[in-house]
């Protein structure tokens, strides 16, 4: 039956992606001049690309050294070499592999490598999701605040930024009422187990007890919530600063810096809440789709010259973390059987 389920997601996960990059292409067939997006792809500066990668690459340590601090707020400590290699192999997985395998690949390892629970690795991966969100959010409203103010937009562009303003005040209240909450004396998780009978229903919410029970002990730690919210705007700053590279290796823009950074931000921040939703492998054509349509919409880059950059930009830091996680999983030494031993624990 978990053989079954694990196969029945990863059909779904390919058949989502096969039908987003099809309906992406030939909407972008009518829509762009595909002809023109591929000459500037071609045409991109290789110096300032290597740079994007290399800046990119710095991001990495710094998403160990967060790990490491959200499992040393709950009683685990491991190295942030170790922790670094880990989410690099999870984050290739979750790419070439469908249901985001990686997932239960860090549990694995956690588990195996460093007798870390498989509920404390789940939670613990769940709450850096959580800041995750969070600084996307705020990097998100920080760079509407500024175009606004700057009027520097597309007349098309207002009630796409009115709709973003919307979408990030929302991410931001909701990741604030969650830390709020768990920060609180109150707890939502046991109420909810006292009210389920149903098994499947009640293994759901044990779950998010988990969950809000690690982040509880981060958000009430003052120090850690510190380090774990500046790692998470640090690393996203710099996935914002590779974006704004690959936009600068592109063309002459004609952009002011500040409105350049503001646009990549933006930019950034919508491509990967669209990858949040579950429709393709790695938010294939999803994230192409929300970067194109942001920056044609707040900035007079034709849609040719977004949709290059968007594909790039894309590209780009998927092959850092494949190249990467190989890497990792070579140092770990690591297996397929070692995949297939983690999602079989995580049915």
């Amino acid at each position: 039956m978990a053989r079954r389920a694990v196969r029945l997601r990863h059909a779904a996960t390919l058949t989502g992606t096969l039908l987003v990059v099809g309906g992406g292409a030939v909407l972008a067939a009518r829509t762009v001049d595909l002809g023109r997006a591929v000459e500037t792809v071609r045409t991109a500066d290789p110096v300032v690309l290597a740079l994007a990668s290399v800046v990119y690459l710095l991001s990495w340590p710094l998403r160990g050294h967060r790990y490491g601090d959200v499992l040393a707020a709950v009683g685990h400590r491991c190295g942030t070499g170790f922790l670094t290699a880990t989410v690099f192999v999870s984050q290739a997985v979750n790419l070439v592999v469908p249901a985001r395998a990686g997932d239960g690949v860090r549990a694995y390892l956690l588990n195996t490598r460093r007798k870390v629970p498989y509920t404390t690795g789940v939670s613990s991966l769940a709450v850096e999701r959580l800041f995750d969100l969070l600084s996307l959010a705020a990097l998100g409203g920080g760079a509407l605040a500024v175009l606004a103010l700057a009027g520097e937009h597309t007349a098309g562009g207002e009630r796409f930024l009115a709709g973003a303003s919307v979408v990030a005040l929302g991410g931001v209240l909701a990741a604030g009422t969650a830390v709020t909450v768990a920060h609180s004396d109150r707890r939502p998780g046991a109420w909810l187990r006292g009210r389920v009978r149903r098994r499947r229903l009640r293994a759901v919410v044990d779950a998010a007890a988990g969950v809000g029970t690690d982040l509880r002990v981060v958000a009430t730690d003052g120090r850690t919530l510190l380090w774990v919210a500046a790692g998470s705007l640090a690393v996203w700053a710099i996935d914002v600063l590779t974006a704004v590279l690959v936009l600068v290796a592109l063309a002459d823009l004609n952009l002011s810096l500040p409105v350049l950074v503001c646009v990549g931000t933006l930019a950034v921040t919508v491509g990967n809440l669209a990858k949040v939703l579950p429709l393709s492998q790695g938010g294939i054509g999803l994230y192409e789709a929300a970067f194109t349509a942001l920056v044609v919409a707040v900035s007079p880059v034709g849609a040719a010259t977004a949709l290059a950059a968007a594909v790039l930009d894309h590209a780009l830091k998927n092959l850092v973390t494949v190249v990467g996680g190989t890497a990792a999983a070579l140092a770990l030494n690591l297996s397929p059987g070692t995949f297939r031993r983690s999602e079989h624990s995580e049915s």
